[in-house]
């Protein structure tokens, strides 16, 4: 049964009620914090900062013209635990990469990260019944959204601690990582994920294989170029190529015709799918 015009109206703006509570909420922290320099606070604060940008922008994504089969409920449980075995998994690969080899050079940490951060869209796939094509879209900016979180909350509390306690010293990075969060992990993840449904759609033939190692090389590309950048100016065309061919992908799969998802169809429990009952 198609949803109210009402609902998709709300879905499609939700992105907006999310920025603009979670910029609030990361305004009263902060200023309460600059006034009591109450300790207890800052863990609200580096959560808020961390979070709030990648938040809106899965709404965001969650509420264009696409046809999802994962509910809000499985998509928050994505990002949590897209962001916390991404980050363990990636740590663990690059100290022993660093430790044997002497060095970690910046395509190596694309690789690893990039990698590590289909554990989860992988185990998605091999464990429920999201077929739709733009759900690997999906769980890949979700995935991708926990990732960016967790890795600006390590680099936000280094940087508290390194300045001791200064708040103005993570003032920057917070903005800087939030504002680029979209065009970054969650860019790169939401193309190597639907790359990976669009293989599993298609059977695992050659040329969908060959598709998906082309955008993983592509991700794992731009990750290594971002992370040998220095500068806002040179993160900028980045940023451009990795939004736009995010953007070309969902509007390729806005145009495949809106089939049932599995669960849909009666062959897996709702519990199991995340489909409206």
């Amino acid at each position: 049964m198609p949803a109210p015009a009402w609902a998709l109206l709300l879905r499609r703006w939700a992105w907006l009620v999310v920025l603009g509570v979670g910029l609030g909420l990361f305004e009263v922290v902060r200023e309460v914090l600059a006034n009591t320099n109450n300790p207890n606070l800052i863990p609200a604060l580096l959560l808020l900062g961390a979070t709030v940008v990648p938040a809106s922008f899965v709404a965001f994504v969650y509420g264009r013209e696409l046809s999802f089969g994962v509910g809000t409920g499985p998509l928050i449980m994505v990002a949590f635990l897209g962001g916390v075995i991404g980050v363990v998994m990636a740590s663990l690969i690059e100290y022993h990469t660093l430790r044997d080899l002497g060095t970690l050079p910046t395509i190596a940490v694309g690789l690893i990260e990039e990698a590590a951060k289909l554990i989860v869209p992988i185990g998605i796939l091999m464990l429920t019944n999201h077929r739709r094509p733009a759900d690997g879209l999906l769980v890949g900016v979700a995935c991708g959204a926990g990732f960016a979180a967790m890795e600006t909350m390590g680099y936000s509390a280094t940087a508290l601690v390194g300045s001791h306690g200064s708040i103005a010293a993570v003032d920057n990075l917070l903005l800087e990582r939030g504002l680029f969060s979209p065009a970054t992990h969650m860019a790169w993840t939401g193309l190597t994920a639907a790359a990976l449904w669009q293989a599993t759609d298609h059977g695992w033939t050659l040329g969908a294989v060959l598709r998906l190692l082309g955008v993983f090389a592509l991700a794992v590309a731009l990750h290594a170029t971002w992370d040998s950048a220095n500068s806002v100016a040179a993160y900028v065309p980045i940023a451009a190529v990795s939004l736009m061919s995010l953007k070309s992908t969902a509007r390729r799969l806005a145009s495949i015709p809106e089939l049932p998802a599995p669960g849909e169809r009666g062959d897996a429990s709702p519990a199991l799918t995340g489909a409206p009952e």
